[in-house]
C-alpha cells in the first residue's frame, strides 16, 4: 500500500525521464488522470491514454514521454509540494510563479486541476499538488 500515489506517479515520471525511456505506466485513478491531462496541455508529456494491460485487475495510465530534438529532457524537474503531511495551500495572490513563468504549479481548486497561470486568471487558489519546469 502506497500513502502517498502522487508521490509515486512523479517519482515514476522522474525515473523514466532520466532514463530516457518512451512510455512509463502509472496506476490509474481519476485524480492522476486529470493531473496527467494537465501535463499534457502544458506540453511535457506527449500522449496519455488509460489502458488495461491482458491479465491485469486494473488499469493504468500510459504516458508518453516528450524529448527535445538532441534528446533533452522536457521534464527537467518534477517535485510534489502539498504532500498527506503536510499540506500546501494558497490563495490566488500567493499562487507561486515557478521559474518566473517558465515552469508551472499545478493546483488542485474548486474548478479542477489547474496550472497556477489559468488558477491566476478565474482567481481561485487551492492546493499545491506539485511544481514542474
Amino acid at each position: 500500500m502506497l500513502s502517498d500515489p502522487i508521490a509515486d506517479m512523479l517519482t515514476r515520471i522522474r525515473n523514466a525521464t532520466r532514463t530516457f525511456k518512451e512510455s512509463v505506466d502509472i496506476p490509474a485513478s481519476k485524480f492522476k488522470e486529470q493531473l496527467a491531462q494537465v501535463l499534457l496541455q502544458e506540453g511535457y508529456v506527449a500522449s496519455v491514454e488509460r489502458v488495461r494491460p491482458e491479465g491485469q485487475k486494473f488499469d493504468v495510465l500510459r504516458l508518453t514521454l516528450k524529448y527535445g530534438a538532441k534528446r533533452e529532457q522536457v521534464i527537467k524537474h518534477i517535485e510534489r509540494i502539498s504532500r498527506p503531511g503536510r499540506r500546501a495551500y494558497v490563495s490566488a495572490e500567493n499562487l507561486p510563479r515557478v521559474q518566473r513563468g517558465l515552469g508551472v504549479a499545478v493546483v488542485s481548486t474548486s474548478r479542477g486541476l489547474l496550472p497556477d497561470r489559468e488558477a491566476r486568471k478565474q482567481g481561485v487558489g487551492g492546493e499545491v499538488v506539485c511544481v514542474i519546469w
